[in-house]
């Protein structure tokens, strides 16, 4: 007998949950690529895509991962032998320096704590330090899926302009676009990226990146750009061909098409305020749960944490232990602890994550709290039992 029989449940901080509809929307026969329905609903599609990352900017559609578009964002704005300052407060922001790296960039990186936030006053003096203005890209990372922190962008934008520093300030929003709130216009993000799996809904492959005219100007003074990660023809393309430089990736579109209806159907303030509320309810089951045991939530600040993804310590090797019972006995998939290796716990059997982002709701995560709770039981992990009634108060306003 086993109780994971039934439909499983992937609670990992992506890919996340593909809704019904936009499986449905991608089950149909190939389509025209040259003219019809594909072609014709582009501009449209466009336009939604941009108001999920509030810009009235561009942005140009990649076949790729979100690594992809680290480099897509990098091909048309800093050239090799030039500088970008990453801010780092995790393993995302070191990978994305490492592909700056491996392009030819040269790259200067302020670390802060995992967990924590950017210290403004050290990243005012680097940036005051560069007289020369030989930086240039800022980059930082919106939320980081490993740690779960959260990192502002407008105070960075601020110092920036307070400094009168040209450089663009460029923002990896993989993890939570459409689940945390992002201002890419009002908090003057000149590139912003992210990519299909995660808030979009959909199935991984397509990477976004946007872009507004600064940026725009610094991709025209660049001598090389490859025709593959040129977003110049893909953001203002003469023909439907020019937006992949290629083949269309047909059917993830017909799905994006339909989760972006399913998400200015609900509107943006009611999804943020949705993420927000099951998140908390994640923390108060977390909370409890650690205030007799082991557990413990990776970014101590509410403040600081996401909305889409809670990363959480609870020591070796009881996150694996845990993971294992909670996919194999009850058919819940959680999140491996990446990134978090020390010397302590150089395998991340001491961490696990539970995404909670994009097409998910109150009984999605109170089954996920639940199915955590019994593995707690199960497996002998010391608990205060109570957790999933605690997240229950949040999610019923009590």
């Amino acid at each position: 007998m086993s109780l994971a029989n039934g439909r499983t449940y992937l609670a990992i901080p992506g890919p996340s949950v593909v809704p019904d509809a936009v499986l449905r929307s991608m089950h149909r026969a190939s389509p025209n690529i040259y003219d019809g329905e594909l072609p014709d609903m582009m501009p449209d599609l466009v336009r939604d895509l941009k108001r999920v990352a509030r810009t009235d900017g561009h942005v140009a559609i990649y076949i790729c991962n979100g690594h992809g578009t680290w480099e897509a964002a990098f091909a048309n704005t800093v050239a090799a032998g030039e500088k970008v300052l990453v801010l780092s407060t995790g393993f995302f922001a070191e990978r994305w320096a490492d592909m700056a790296k491996s392009r030819g960039i040269e790259v200067d990186v302020l670390r802060f704590d995992v967990g924590g936030t950017f210290d403004l006053q050290r990243v005012r003096d680097a940036l005051a330090a560069d007289g020369a203005h030989s930086y240039k890209a800022v980059l930082a990372v919106h939320v980081d899926t490993s740690s779960s922190n959260r990192n502002e962008f407008a105070p960075l934008r601020a110092i920036l302009d307070d400094l009168g520093h040209p450089a663009l300030l460029m923002a990896d929003c993989i993890a939570a676009l459409a689940v945390d709130r992002f201002e890419m216009d009002a908090w003057g993000v000149d590139v912003a990226m992210t990519a299909s799996q995660k808030g979009l809904m959909c199935p991984p492959g397509l990477g976004f990146v946007y872009f507004n005219d600064r940026a725009a100007e610094q991709r025209r003074r660049l001598k090389i750009v490859s025709a593959y990660w040129d977003w110049t023809r893909r953001a203002a393309p003469e023909m439907f061909y020019q937006y992949f430089c290629g083949t269309a990736p047909t059917h993830h579109l017909y799905g994006l098409r339909t989760a972006l209806d399913m998400i200015h159907d609900e509107g943006l303030d009611a999804i943020w305020a949705r993420h927000a509320t099951l998140a908390r309810a994640v923390w108060a089951a977390c909370e409890h749960w650690g205030q007799d045991g082991p557990l413990r939530l990776t970014v101590p600040d509410p403040a600081l944490r996401s909305n889409a993804v809670t990363a959480l310590s609870i020591g070796k090797p009881l996150g694996t232990q845990l993971r294992q019972w909670c996919s194999e006995t009850a058919g819940v998939t959680l999140g491996i602890g990446l990134g978090m290796e020390s010397e302590a716990d150089p395998n991340s059997d001491g961490y696990f994550r539970l995404g909670h982002m994009g097409h998910v709701n109150a009984h999605m995560v109170l089954g996920v709290l639940g199915v955590v709770e019994a593995g707690f039981g199960a497996l002998d992990i010391a608990h205060r039992p109570g957790g999933v009634a605690a997240a229950a108060r949040v999610i019923s306003g009590v």
